[in-house]
């Protein structure tokens, strides 16, 4: 189904043009942000007063203000698997469908948990700038017994909070170092899975205190926010290392501070960040035991563009009276049916 009048659509971002010309045979594009900052916020509450649908980010703010100025709006079809920016609740009470892009980033957000691992556990990122800035060539030596010193991977205990699609792909990975895989999640894996992962069910506490590297893939809700704080951080090993790939915010950044400071653990590896971008004068950067990426989690050319394609197939569903392949708001089916 092609309307006559094609119904209108907004994008916060600039995303992958195999998704905008999919989009494009069924919406008007009204408008594309264009800066590679996100739209201010009085921009947005601008631009959806006579738009159809949305394609959002992580960073656009889509709160009950918003919506309420959004007379027209029918879907938001969130570039992300988080949607912890829009009120989805009120979004539901009036009828428009919330959609984001899980399952399609899973692999690349697993690829670069193992990356930070490995990058804090053998210093990879430290040991690039003693080569580049001329640290080794003043040792006058090719090697030493005592450089470089890190921490071996292999036989060790991997820890992960949150065994959803991205949790069990980073247990996957694990099985070529001969680790041992233990795990909290808010629903125990069924028994074969278990197996099939090699993975041990854990409560809470017993994963803090015997992971020699945890690694976080909850999402960001009332329950994971500050989920690992200076409670929970002292409980883990001295020599253990944390990595978040998953939201900023579930860890307490100040806590995690204080606990590299006083090394309570051993370093950590971080994808994300409570306040993004971070800013060069946040003191975590000041750390040589800390590896960070900017929020880099799905960042390969398949991974983006199959993120739009996703998003562009939701809206597809959506205009031809169908129920979008990722809905997140359900129940919404329950107030009004797809379509325009």
């Amino acid at each position: 189904m092609k309307f006559v009048v094609k119904p209108k659509v907004y994008l916060t971002r600039q995303i992958p043009q195999k998704a905008i010309d999919m989009i494009k045979e069924y919406y008007e594009i009204v408008g594309i942000w264009e800066e590679y900052y996100p739209p201010p916020y009085e921009v947005l509450i601008e631009k959806v007063k006579d738009i159809d649908a949305l394609v959002s980010l992580l960073t656009d703010k889509i709160d009950k203000n918003l919506i309420d100025n959004a007379p027209k709006l029918r879907i938001i079809a969130q570039y992300a698997v988080g949607y912890d920016n829009i009120d989805v609740e009120y979004a539901t009470k009036k009828g428009i469908y919330v959609t984001n892009t899980p399952g399609v980033l899973t692999e690349a957000v697993a690829d670069l948990t193992w990356a930070l691992i490995l990058g804090v556990a053998r210093r990879i990122v430290e040991a690039d700038e003693y080569v580049k800035k001329g640290e080794w060539w003043k040792t006058k030596t090719g090697w030493h017994p005592m450089m470089m010193l890190g921490i071996e991977i292999h036989g060790k205990t991997l820890g992960i909070l949150g065994m959803g699609r991205i949790g069990r792909a980073v247990a996957r990975r694990a099985k070529g170092f001969n680790m041992r895989v233990i795990y909290y999640s808010r629903r125990r894996l069924p028994e074969e899975l278990e197996k099939e992962l090699n993975a041990e069910y854990v409560d809470f506490e017993t994963l803090l205190k015997e992971s020699d590297i945890l690694s976080i893939h909850v999402p960001l809700t009332k329950e994971t926010y500050h989920m690992i704080g200076e409670k929970q951080l002292k409980m883990m090993k001295r020599n253990a290392i944390l990595i978040n790939t998953a939201r900023g915010a579930v860890i307490d950044t100040a806590a995690l501070i204080k606990a590299l400071e006083k090394k309570w653990i051993a370093g950590a590896g971080l994808d994300v960040f409570e306040q993004e971008p971070l800013p060069p004068d946040n003191p975590l950067t000041k750390f040589k035991n800390v590896v960070m990426a900017p929020h880099m989690g799905s960042a390969t050319h398949k991974t983006r563009t199959r993120m739009g394609e996703l998003v562009a197939e939701n809206l597809i569903a959506f205009i031809k009276g169908e129920i979008p392949p990722t809905l997140v708001n359900k129940e919404v089916v329950n107030i009004r049916k797809p379509g325009f």
